[in-house]
């Protein structure tokens, strides 16, 4: 997820989706299963959840309605070096603002290309864009995880239009938290909008695995990261680990954390879709 880890699975075939050119060669969302050798599964049910008060699909409308006070991409913001760079938490880019891509060219093809180079080499299966440091609407994935197997996916700008009352608890990971696996629990499927590599705009309805990786990957492109959604419990499971990446950040850069786990003395998890 963001560059996901997940387990294969047969899920893979639940996404139906709508264009107006059915023969379009799109590429989209890349989500990688876990090591083989690695039998923790990193996708599981294993725990009760009782559902917020606040129901998902109702704060799914909110986001759409900023569409148009988002500010968008200029071609300098889309500028890249290869090869890319996972960015690792806590990094600011990965709380930053993601720009509305508007420019459709060669550049953004040859990002998709770098990005889906990126992730299949770390072992993930889903990437968003500020996981590599360009912060724009724009993730990669293949529920897949295997370079010609599968099917690439390419969503640029998406919005939720739906999602389902069912949440389901899954155990995720993050290639911009290295090493670290817990349970989020999230909506099983989705409706989204978005544009293909080209700018052609479509709709897709993803469920089970695609839909999970979607929403960790749709979560980078608006600041939120997975511990986010974590019950308080959860996250005290993985504290340790989250502020060891803290002060490898602090020993790497020089500079102080951006922010820390310690400080979030209340926790309540993110619900819905779009910045709180």
């Amino acid at each position: 997820m963001a560059s996901a880890n997940l387990l294969r699975s047969s899920s893979i075939s639940h996404a139906t989706f709508t264009t107006t050119n059915p023969c379009r060669n799109n590429r989209f969302a890349n989500f990688r299963p876990v090591n083989p050798s690695d039998r923790r599964p990193v996708f599981s049910s294993n725990y009760q959840y009782k559902p917020p008060p606040i129901a998902v699909q109702a704060q799914s409308k909110r986001g759409l309605l900023q569409i148009n006070e988002e500010e968008t991409a200029s071609p300098a913001d889309l500028q890249f070096e290869a090869p890319l760079k996972i960015v690792m938490y806590p990094d600011p880019i990965l709380r930053a603002k993601n720009k509305r891509v508007v420019t459709f060219d060669e550049n953004l093809k040859k990002l998709v290309d770098e990005m889906f180079d990126v992730m299949y080499k770390t072992d993930g299966i889903g990437l968003s864009a500020p996981q590599v440091g360009i912060n724009v609407q724009l993730m990669v994935f293949n529920p897949a995880g295997e370079r010609g197997e599968g099917e690439e996916i390419v969503l640029v700008n998406p919005r939720v239009v739906k999602s389902s009352k069912k949440l389901v608890p899954f155990t995720e990971g993050c290639l911009s938290f290295p090493g670290i696996n817990a349970d989020v629990v999230r909506p099983e499927a989705v409706k989204v909008d978005a544009q293909d590599i080209t700018g052609a705009k479509f709709s897709v309805s993803l469920s089970r695995l695609p839909s999970r990786v979607f929403q960790h990957e749709f979560d980078h492109l608006e600041g939120t990261l997975f511990f986010d959604r974590m019950t308080a419990e959860v996250v005290d499971s993985i504290r340790a680990e989250l502020l060891a990446l803290e002060q490898k950040y602090e020993d790497r850069t020089g500079l102080s954390r951006p922010e820390s786990i310690e400080t979030r003395k209340r926790w309540k998890a993110a619900t819905g879709f779009g910045r709180s």
